[in-house]
C-alpha cells in the first residue's frame, strides 16, 4: 500500500508512539501534536508542550468505527451511521471512556473520538493498535497552523519526532464538527 519514503515515516513513526515519544504530524484535519493515548507519561507530555491545562480533556483518534467500543463502555447504535455519512471529519463525544488514562478523559468521564480518514494516519494507528492523542500543533490559545511552515519552532524543538509526509500541503482551515451522542442516539452539535 506504502512504499519508499512514505513506508519509511510510517515505520519510524509508530516506533516512536510505542516508545511514548511525542510526534508532529499531519491529520485529516490540520497539523497535531500526539502520542499513544493508552500512555498517561506521553499525554501529559503532550499538554505540557502545548501549555494547555490538565483539566482539558483531547481528542483521540481510531483508525476504524470499529475500534470505538474498546474505548467506550456503551456505544450507541447509530455511531456507525453518523461516521459514515458525515460530510467531513466528525468527533463524538461518549458518555463514559473506558481503558484510558484519566488525563484523556474529560471531568465527568466523556470520551471524544474521530475516526479518521487520512490514509497515512490511519495506517500508523490501524499498525500502533492503539488510539493517538490529536491536538492542533499550537501553543494553548495561540491559532492553529494550516500548514507546517505555520508550526512555531518552539513546539517543533519540545516533540520527540516531526512526521515528513505532506509537510507542503494545506491542511484544513476547518477542525472537525464535535457532536455529543447520547445512549439513545439523540446528539447535540457542540462545533460546527
Amino acid at each position: 500500500m506504502f512504499a519508499g519514503k512514505i513506508e519509511e515515516e510510517l515505520t519510524r513513526a509508530v516506533e516512536m508512539l510505542r516508545k511514548g515519544k511525542v510526534i508532529l504530524y499531519p491529520t485529516d484535519t490540520i497539523w497535531g501534536i500526539g502520542c499513544d493515548a493508552t500512555q498517561a507519561k506521553a499525554v501529559q507530555k503532550v499538554f505540557k508542550i502545548k501549555g494547555r491545562p490538565a483539566e482539558k480533556s483531547a481528542i483521540i483518534l481510531l483508525d476504524s468505527v470499529e475500534r470505538v467500543s474498546d474505548y467506550v463502555k456503551e456505544v450507541p447504535s447509530a455511531t456507525q451511521d453518523f461516521y459514515e455519512q458525515a460530510p467531513g471529519p466528525l468527533t463524538i463525544v461518549f458518555e463514559q471512556g473506558k481503558s484510558l488514562p484519566k488525563s484523556v478523559l474529560a471531568k465527568d468521564g466523556t470520551i471524544a473520538i474521530r475516526v479518521v480518514r487520512n490514509e497515512f494516519v490511519k495506517e500508523m494507528i490501524r499498525r500502533l493498535g492503539k488510539p493517538v492523542i490529536s491536538t492542533s500543533a499550537n501553543l494553548s490559545g495561540e491559532p492553529a497552523p494550516i500548514m507546517y511552515s505555520e508550526i512555531s519552532n518552539d513546539i517543533k524543538e519540545k516533540v520527540d519526532y516531526i512526521v515528513d509526509y505532506d509537510r507542503y500541503k494545506i491542511h484544513s482551515t476547518a477542525p472537525s464538527t464535535i457532536i455529543k451522542l447520547e445512549l439513545n442516539n439523540a446528539f447535540t452539535v457542540l462545533r460546527e
